[in-house]
């Protein structure tokens, strides 16, 4: 750390010099703008790509030193690829929004700096600790902050208020517990004359992020995966094989897809029909409000033994190879965005939660709760909320557990089985990366 503040303090003197040297020429000195390059993932649907573009270019209006080049670079997982295989090439971006999860990783690959160290007033200190405490779970570790929550969600539920008219059900009250669903979605299916389903009661997928839609049932169901180190898991817990029984059991009743139900395809399948209540993000919540030809509800995830669903998502990180005055850019940047307005901006064209308390005491958010209460649904359901899974050397860890859930869904092993397999990777693993 010493060395960074020797190194940056260094740096003002230099430039300034630099400008005098020019001035002294009769040269005109023309300071090339800092370049700041973005990397941001495309994980659930909307026009994000375009909104994230509005923001870049908004920056750069108030801030013409700056010039911000945001890279959609795929998937999460496709992007943090992307962005350790140029750390290590040594030409990282200078900021990128990655998974919240993704945080003990990077610090692993030594290929972030925390936030702290650029907060030097007392309005950067009010800013740090403005944003939601459940957010802060998977930015913080250490005493050291490495991520600012941007991108961030919790797993709702949305139904079809048509179809439960149908099915003889309120469609003002969605189900509250886990036997609620079960019937719900038993008398919610159909079927056509030949046997086979036309619409699922349920769905929650279990491709992309498995392990996430997972925390879904082993938090109602009083489970927590991994300690808060990120050092040790707890797969083989009796409560979370009774939660993966639960979804193996909807499956089994002919009431949930059989075997792995697609991330990317479950909003269609909502949209089409196809599947009456689905679990998923609220970020997708626009996409759904854009789309959805009919009347539909957002809800919190049923409970069991206590409500609860994970938090998820994206945080910003800055890279450590980048050079002083691009990691000086990008906190401006990250500061910026994250602003009340911004943040209140952000989840009225995304549908993810706005960030901090502050963006829902914005006019325009308040306006945009009050006539469209489903958006509110993922920020009330924080106070219940754990943080998203995550674990050292995160990647394979999580890899064990989607391993273990695919093989439960696909009738290959017991939800048991499966679970104590899981434990023993990730246990073999773990050990290996201290």
């Amino acid at each position: 750390m010493k060395r960074k503040t020797f190194v940056r303090g260094l740096a003002l003197p230099l430039l300034a010099a630099g400008g005098l040297f020019a001035a002294g020429t009769g040269l005109v000195y023309a300071q090339a703008p800092v370049e700041l390059q973005f990397y941001y993932p495309v994980a659930v649907g909307g026009p994000i790509a375009k909104t994230i573009d509005g923001f870049a270019a908004g920056f750069m209006k108030e801030n013409p030193g700056v010039k911000v080049s945001p890279i959609y670079a795929g998937t999460y997982q496709e992007t943090i690829v992307k962005a350790l295989t140029a750390h290590k090439s040594g030409t990282p971006p200078v900021t990128s929004v990655l998974l919240s999860t993704d945080m003990f990783t990077l610090i692993d690959e030594e290929a972030i700096v925390p936030f702290d160290d650029f907060v030097k007033t007392a309005e950067d200190k009010a800013w740090l600790g403005g944003f939601y405490k459940a957010f802060m779970m998977n930015s913080q570790t250490g005493g050291k902050t490495w991520g600012i929550p941007f991108q961030r969600s919790t797993v709702v539920m949305y139904w079809n208020k048509e179809l439960f008219k149908e099915a003889g059900l309120d469609p003002n009250k969605p189900p509250a517990t886990w036997a609620e669903l079960k019937d719900a979605a038993t008398k919610l299916t159909r079927k056509d004359a030949s046997g086979k389903v036309t619409q699922w009661g349920v769905q929650i997928p279990s491709s992309g992020f498995p392990y996430w839609l997972f925390q879904t049932l082993t938090t109602p169901n009083d489970a927590i995966l991994a300690n808060e180190a990120g050092t040790a898991v707890k797969f083989d817990d009796p409560k979370v094989i009774e939660a993966l029984q639960y979804w193996v059991d909807l499956g089994k009743a002919g009431i949930h897809p059989p075997g792995v139900v697609e991330w990317g395809t479950t909003p269609k399948d909502f949209f089409e029909k196809k599947a009456a209540i689905i679990y998923t993000t609220t970020g997708n919540l626009t996409n759904i409000k854009a789309n959805a030809k009919f009347d539909f509800g957002v809800g919190m995830i049923p409970g069991n033994k206590r409500k609860g669903s994970p938090t998820g998502g994206g945080n910003f990180y800055i890279f450590k190879k980048s050079t002083p005055a691009q990691q000086d850019a990008a906190f401006k940047f990250v500061k910026w965005i994250t602003q009340p307005e911004r943040a209140a901006q952000w989840s009225m064209d995304t549908g993810y939660v706005a960030v901090s308390p502050a963006a829902y005491e914005t006019d325009t958010l308040r306006k945009y709760g009050r006539d469209f209460p489903a958006a509110l649904v993922a920020r009330d359901q924080l106070p219940v909320s754990v943080a998203e899974f995550s674990t050292h050397d995160n990647q394979r860890v999580t890899k064990a557990l989607n391993d273990g859930l695919q093989a439960a869904l696909t009738g290959s092993k017991t939800p048991a089985q499966a679970m104590q397999d899981a434990q023993r990777e990730a246990d073999r693993i773990l050990r290996a990366s201290k």
